[in-house]
């Protein structure tokens, strides 16, 4: 893999490449990605206010990630590219480059990423580096208590999406919530009502 650069996905990236899919050469590596902390904390507007994955070193836990090598050849490209396909500004993704030094994005998730570059023979990798804001917009502390309480306020397409989201994460994107999710009744209710297995 030497002298290309790495797109990292955890979430729906995984499932729903969208206008990203020409830019990478499929299929996905999975789990050959750095160890990054997770959860789903993250309220999201693209998502119909379903709680999205994000890196949070707060709450989140240690989860494998997985890579696909871009088609591009600048880390800027690499950049611009997954920002269209989230819908967020390209300050908002990071981006490491081992041969130019350039990088972007929070001092923790850098200092994995070089680490697992340096490692792998990567030049470089990019990812998606939105935090939570589940605090912010609840104005309460993340808790599985809360998020649980929070999806069962979505009504209509809202919680269908959020099901969605939720249940198609790759099965190693195993945090604190999902766990508890699934042994909740209510939402092995929703899975069913949506045609998914718990």
């Amino acid at each position: 893999m030497e002298g290309r650069y790495a797109v990292i996905g955890w979430g729906s990236l995984i499932w729903d490449l969208e206008i990203l899919s020409p830019h990478v050469d499929l299929p996905w590596k999975f789990e050959a990605g750095p160890t990054l902390p997770m959860e789903f904390s993250r309220i999201s507007a693209k998502r119909k206010q379903a709680l999205a994955v994000c890196l949070d070193e707060e709450n989140g836990d240690p989860c494998p990630t997985h890579v696909v090598p871009s088609r591009r050849g600048l880390l800027s490209e690499v950049i611009a590219d997954l920002a269209i396909r989230e819908r967020a500004p390209v300050e908002q993704i990071g981006g490491i480059c081992m041969e130019t030094g350039m990088r972007q994005g929070r001092r923790l998730f850098i200092s994995h990423v070089r680490d697992w570059c340096e490692e792998h023979g990567w030049q470089g990798a990019v990812w998606t580096d939105l935090g939570s804001n589940y605090r912010a917009l609840q104005r309460e502390n993340f808790s599985i208590d809360g998020a649980t309480a929070y999806l069962k306020t979505l009504q209509g397409d809202k919680l269908e999406e959020a099901v969605r989201y939720i249940t198609n994460a790759p099965a190693t994107t195993d945090t604190r919530l999902r766990r508890a999710l699934l042994a909740d009744p209510w939402w092995c209710e929703q899975m069913a009502r949506y045609g998914y297995e718990a």
